[in-house]
């Protein structure tokens, strides 16, 4: 029996807009609790809510804060014991995994222990770390679970070939354009230690599915050379100018056959 149950709150009398939300807030701060696995009294709790409503707790403000920070603290201690314990095992997994698949048909293995079979050849050009690629993948764990698909989302994703997961840079510079790869690659070459996202935990190994479809490094923009269209003053050295050299008046028009001239004359000892 719930304790809505039993206090003789039934559905029809959350119709009522006050019990209605009174009783939402009640439910959510549950489902927090349980989320985060805080045990508590439930009578001592209704009391200390209905006592903080009345601004008559029976505890004062610092006690109630000793109370916070000691939960807190538990908390994150039962956090970080989680955490570390997924890591051992995902770690454990991990390697166990890449182990049996490096014996795998098909599967061939770098020293860097990234793992890569082959499923559709390429013929286009390599990418090298320079250049940005389109790619469609598909990720997952190594239990199957799906944690992101371009696919999925109907959509190729475009990026730089240093800007992903360390796996994935060396493979894209060995892959041809067209071809499609499956890659295993090991945590520290993947998010390592830290994960990401609510699904990668610490010391995952995971999985890709990846077609290269296309390098599209925008072109390098070629350097343009302005036209001269003013005339340019050519000033003799002072060790000239005592030989008997003269200032010269170059037409623009001119230019580029002064220059052509310059280029064929010969040199002497002294320059």
């Amino acid at each position: 029996m719930s304790l809505s149950q039993m206090l003789g709150i039934e559905k029809a009398d959350l119709e009522d807009a006050g019990t209605k939300r009174s009783y939402g807030l009640g439910a959510n701060y549950g489902k927090l609790l349980d989320r985060q696995s805080i045990t508590v009294d439930i009578d001592s709790f209704v009391e200390g809510l209905r006592d903080g409503l009345a601004k008559e707790s029976l505890l004062s403000d610092s006690e109630i804060q000793e109370v916070l920070k000691a939960i807190t603290a538990e908390l994150r201690e039962r956090s970080t014991k989680k955490r570390e314990e997924a890591a051992q095992n995902n770690k454990k997994q991990g390697e166990e995994f890449l182990a049996a698949n490096a014996k795998k048909e098909g599967v061939n293995t770098l020293k860097s222990g990234l793992q890569y079979k082959v499923i559709r050849e390429g013929d286009g050009a390599i990418p090298s770390a320079k250049d940005t690629v389109k790619v469609h993948y598909r990720g997952t764990l190594i239990d199957g679970t799906e944690f992101d698909s371009s696919f999925k989302r109907g959509e190729p994703a475009n990026f730089g070939v240093t800007g992903v997961i360390k796996g994935w840079t060396e493979a894209l510079q060995l892959m041809k354009t067209g071809a499609k790869w499956q890659l295993f690659i090991p945590s520290e070459l993947a998010y390592g230690a830290r994960g990401t996202g609510s699904n990668i935990g610490p010391n995952s190994t995971l999985i890709f599915d990846v077609e290269l479809l296309e390098i599209t490094t925008p072109p390098v923009p070629q350097a343009t050379v302005k036209p001269i269209t003013s005339d340019i003053i050519k000033v003799p050295s002072a060790d000239e100018l005592k030989k008997g050299a003269k200032i010269e008046v170059i037409k623009a028009d001119e230019v580029d056959d002064y220059i052509k001239k310059q280029g064929e004359k010969p040199k002497t000892d002294q320059e």
